[in-house]
């Protein structure tokens, strides 16, 4: 029997793009070969694709770039090819695709604009479309969302460039209405980038301009102190949630360029919380990945307060994939290692694809 063609697309230009490497080479490591063909499809930093024919150990450290047989490539939008086009000594040949893994972060990858161009080609892939991709990166579009579902998050307000020529005033509305302190994020965002707590006025109008020289919206939440739950949900028709894992208090600033050495070091499953609010965590973890539109696979991040009170961070639609990566080992935990975890996301990918095309 023929063998699935499956293509793993990773790097990209976002500030994960150490964090996509990492991932995409424990992936591919785990992909079974008796069951797949693995293509490597990698982006530079500056954007340049490349088909990559080498080993997968030279992808986590970077080196995968200087490999001499690396062409250019690109996925057709033509759902004619259906696969990628590789362009080497002046001619042009196309390789067919089965599915794609899709392990890019941030922007230009994981907030649906890949996805979008994989729609276009009639290619099944693994993990969230386009819309809940961008609704889950823009944090104002999952605030709206989850406030219309009734799933809790933190108290929030949105500035956008049209206040711009007023920050000062917008600042003094939103302190206003939610007390210090405030996190200020860009809205659109894969990592810390951009992110500042603001303590006073003074420090939320600097904040407010830090982060919109990330992007150009900006979203200012109620600071939570708390404990930090994590779920992670896997599946199309069915989503299933974990066990809900917890992630200790450290003093270690997050840094996307050391993310795959220290991601997932401080998690510990299960949390210890009783069986009551652990499954109620499940349940609005699940009701979160269908509010969004989400499918495949997603890590939700929540927040249980002081005051016991759960609140929703954020859903993480491409998570980090190495094997101390927050998602997989919650996956771990459930008994799914991660062979079976890529085979399952890559056989689901193409099952929920026939549904669609």
């Amino acid at each position: 029997m023929a063998k699935i063609k499956a293509a793993v697309i990773f790097g990209g230009t976002s500030q994960e793009h150490d964090l996509s490497l990492a991932s995409a080479a424990e992936v591919i490591r785990s992909i079974p070969r008796h069951k797949y063909e693995v293509i490597a499809l990698g982006i530079t930093r500056k954007g340049r694709w490349l088909y990559f024919p080498g080993d997968w150990s030279e992808i986590a450290d970077g080196s995968w770039e200087s490999n001499p047989d690396c062409a250019s490539a690109f996925i057709s939008p033509d759902p004619l090819h259906r696969g990628i086009v590789v362009l080497e000594n002046g001619e042009a040949s196309v390789r067919r695709l089965d599915v794609v893994f899709p392990l890019l972060q941030g922007k230009n990858g994981g907030d649906g604009t890949v996805q979008g161009l994989l729609d276009m080609s009639g290619i099944p892939y693994v993990g969230c479309g386009l819309l809940a991709s961008a609704s889950c990166m823009d944090k104002s579009h999952t605030h709206m969302v989850l406030d219309d579902y009734g799933i809790p998050t933190a108290d929030w307000q949105l500035i956008t460039q049209r206040d711009i020529s007023n920050i000062e005033g917008k600042c003094r509305e939103i302190a206003a209405d939610i007390p210090f302190p405030l996190v200020v994020k860009p809205a659109n965002s894969g990592c810390s980038a951009g992110t500042s707590v603001a303590e006073n006025m003074d420090e939320l109008v600097k904040a407010v301009k830090i982060a919109f020289s990330n992007d150009n919206k900006v979203v200012v939440e109620q600071y939570v102190s708390g404990r930090k739950l994590e779920v992670a949900i896997f599946g199309y028709d069915s989503p299933v949630a974990s066990d809900v894992g917890e992630i200790l208090p450290t003093d270690r600033v997050y840094d996307p360029t050391e993310v795959r050495k220290t991601s997932g070091d401080d998690l510990i499953i299960p949390a210890d919380i009783p069986e009551k609010t652990a499954e109620f965590v499940r349940e609005t973890a699940v009701k979160a990945f269908k509010a969004l539109g989400c499918k495949g696979l997603a890590r939700v991040d929540f927040f249980l307060t002081d005051e016991g009170d759960l609140l929703l961070n954020k859903i993480g639609t491409a998570p980090g994939m190495r094997l101390n990566s927050v998602y997989p080992k919650l996956m771990a935990h459930m008994g799914t290692d991660m062979e079976e975890l890529t085979d399952g996301l890559l056989e689901q990918a193409v099952e929920s694809a026939e549904k669609s095309y």
